[in-house]
């Protein structure tokens, strides 16, 4: 049998056992080891629904999936899981934007399944080998790697910019180190919660700064605040209108705003005068593209971005509810819920290194 964290309600995930998924044309069997709670999970779990998509029957979360495959000839290979299935023959497919395919399946997502099981079935050529070198905790964030990675080429940043991230959840704190990694050297960060702060300096920003309510920023160094700072690219990675306006304030005239949070209402306002007057450049970042999964593995692989430091908490799938709640009280980094661990292993606490 399979075991399945189904969410039926808001608030309302259950387990059961299920007969184990069967593989269809081009997919291969899954044995799931580990799943992070990303934000649009705790969109589902708290409100029912995302955007404009509404829980319509029991749903499987979780896109955030390393695994090893369970049959055929590559079985025992450990993977990265691409949740991102897109027709590839549509006219935005073949213009090369499957991540924007109105069609896509995705993982967790809608009517399809994700990773909050023991096993899943998943196309074959959307799983990526993994090396020794990245752990399973560590794997399920190289989809989030990859949103990173995606987030900065739409940035379009170039060298010697200056740059800011608002918001250091574990997206903004990827931002940045994909950031430090592309060579760029200055890096500010803001955050509401201490401990991201902290964790934002660690993933290597060069200055980042407690605020208030994504407003008025004290810096903790001598004679500086952060109103005397201009940045060419901002990444809006918090979700709300606050931080939104935080980028837009932060921006330098003829600067560049990248969205990347997902606002908790599906609406996004900022003060337009400030906008204007600047000439400001706003775009908007999402997922990731097919080449950035296996971009994200070689920054893994290579320790170039330390996934390890951002895996706060670890559940088996058995306490996927604790899970859940732990992770609404963002009192951690990212949550990880590993399928195979026992229930013994309930609260496996941090991989280390971890921020807390």
């Amino acid at each position: 049998m399979d075991h399945v964290a189904r969410l039926h309600a808001p608030g309302d995930i259950r387990l059961s056992d299920e007969p184990p998924p069967r593989a269809g044309l081009g997919e291969v069997l899954l044995r799931v080891t580990a799943v992070g709670l990303c934000g649009s999970d705790l969109h589902w779990y708290a409100d029912g629904a995302i955007g404009e998509s509404r829980l319509d029957r029991p749903l499987v979360l979780g896109h955030e999936i390393a695994a090893v495959i369970d049959d055929g000839p590559r079985r025992g290979t450990r993977v990265a899981v691409d949740p991102a299935h897109p027709c590839g023959g549509c006219s935005i497919c073949r213009g090369g934007h499957e991540e924007l395919c109105a069609t896509m399946r995705f993982a967790g997502h809608s009517t399809t399944d994700g990773g909050l099981r023991a096993l899943m079935s998943w196309p074959e050529r959307l799983l990526h080998p993994i090396p020794d070198s990245i752990g399973d905790p560590e794997a399920c964030l190289l989809e989030p790697l990859g949103v990173a990675i995606h987030a900065v080429d739409v940035g379009a940043v170039a060298p010697g910019s200056r740059t800011a991230v608002i918001g250091c959840g574990p997206i903004g704190l990827l931002v940045i180190a994909v950031l430090r990694a592309a060579g760029i050297d200055d890096v500010f960060a803001t955050d509401l919660l201490p401990h991201r702060v902290e964790a934002a300096r660690r993933a290597g920003a060069t200055a980042a700064w407690l605020a208030a309510g994504h407003g008025a920023v004290a810096d903790e160094g001598p004679g500086r605040h952060v109103g005397d700072r201009e940045a060419d690219v901002v990444f809006e990675c918090a979700g709300d209108e606050s931080a939104v306006g935080a980028a837009i304030a932060l921006a330098a005239p003829a600067g560049r705003v990248v969205l990347v949070g997902i606002p908790g209402d599906d609406r996004t306002t900022f003060t337009a005068s400030t906008a204007r007057r600047k000439g400001l450049t706003l775009v908007l970042s999402r997922r990731m593209t097919a080449p950035d999964l296996d971009r994200a593995i070689r920054l893994a692989g290579d320790r170039r971005v330390d996934l390890a430091a951002l895996v706060s908490d670890r559940f088996a799938l058995a306490d996927v509810s604790a899970a859940f709640e732990t992770a609404t009280t963002r009192r951690g980094l990212k949550v990880v819920v590993e399928p195979a661990a026992t229930p013994s292993r309930a609260a496996l606490g941090a991989a280390p290194g971890a921020a807390t």
